[in-house]
């Protein structure tokens, strides 16, 4: 195993070119992973993951990762996460970041190594694409292949919002998947009855993953996906679902977010360690909204909030 920042200049330039992605990781305290979440998510185009470590989510370090493309702005991109996690060392304990060159198959291997047909709710089963499942009369069944895009149903927080998902969608609505990653919401959604799902996301190899994982799922005529940012979506949602980072939540409701939930619609958002809670709740009610449910699973928290105005 090769870490990067063991290499000289002209070993790295021979890596580059012969692998696709360098992964960054991190073992931090919980209290401080939102914190490096936050800092690799400026440099990650494929966005950032924070898992359990071997002790558990509630016990011992917990994992921040994400992957960096091996282009020409890489050496930059490793310079300034440095540098950042150094700034934040002077505040909270941080230790130096591993960097580990990473082949894009060898990349969805390891992810095919951890996933298992996953049971979430009541009705709902992820079901990884190269397993066998024999299914239930009353599973609905998402068969998931989540590429280079994140979202496999084994994090709290996506679980959180299947979940949630499963409790507050009915037939004909019509909802919005910000941050779609693997597509896995918006297909949850459309097999529990949804009319027209929305599922955007800026990585097109998130929006490639969550095509093919629509159309293998059978909901194409449901399910949209499309490339874009907030600015590309129109109005008028039963439900948005969003399961990011709390920053990018927040920076969303301030954008907009909250205009696109029909005055009867529900706000899903997860992805918030529960230290962030507060921040996301004040942006929440800065934009209208006011919190009707909260869930939490380990130090992960998912909120739902609807406008004011459409309370009863």
């Amino acid at each position: 195993m090769m870490y990067w920042n063991s290499l000289a200049c002209d070993e790295i330039e021979a890596l580059v070119s012969t692998m696709k992605w360098l992964q960054v990781s991190v073992a931090v305290h919980n209290e401080v992973a939102e914190a490096v979440a936050e800092v690799f998510s400026r440099h990650a185009p494929r966005g950032v993951v924070i898992e359990a470590g071997p002790e558990g989510w509630n016990a011992g370090p917990v994992i921040v990762r994400a992957y960096l493309p091996a282009d020409e702005q890489l050496s930059d991109r490793k310079r300034r996460i440095k540098r950042a996690l150094g700034h934040l060392n002077q505040i909270l304990p941080v230790p130096v970041p591993t960097f580990r060159a990473v082949a894009e198959e060898d990349w969805a291997e390891a992810w095919k190594a951890q996933l298992t047909v996953l049971h979430i709710g009541r009705q709902i089963v992820i079901q990884p694409s190269w397993l066998d499942y024999a299914p239930h009369q009353e599973d609905i069944v998402i068969r998931l292949d989540p590429g280079m895009a994140f979202g496999t149903g084994l994090h709290p927080t996506t679980q959180l919002c299947l979940a949630a998902v499963e409790d507050l969608v009915r037939p004909g609505m019509c909802l919005l998947d910000m941050g779609t990653g693997s597509g896995i919401l918006a297909i949850a959604a459309a097999k529990l009855g949804a009319a027209d799902v929305v599922a955007v996301d800026d990585d097109p190899v998130a929006v490639e993953a969550a095509r093919a994982n629509v159309m293998v799922n059978g909901v194409s005529d449901v399910v949209r996906v499309v490339q874009g940012s907030l600015a590309d979506v129109p109005d008028g949602y039963d439900a948005i679902v969003i399961n990011i980072l709390s920053r990018v939540i927040i920076e969303m409701l301030q954008a907009g977010l909250a205009a696109r939930i029909r005055s009867q619609g529900r706000l899903i958002a997860a992805g918030i360690i529960s230290g962030q809670e507060p921040e996301v709740i004040a942006a929440a009610e800065q934009q209208g909204l006011g919190i009707v449910e909260r869930r939490q699973k380990d130090d992960w928290v998912c909120l739902v909030a609807r406008p004011r105005l459409g309370q009863g």
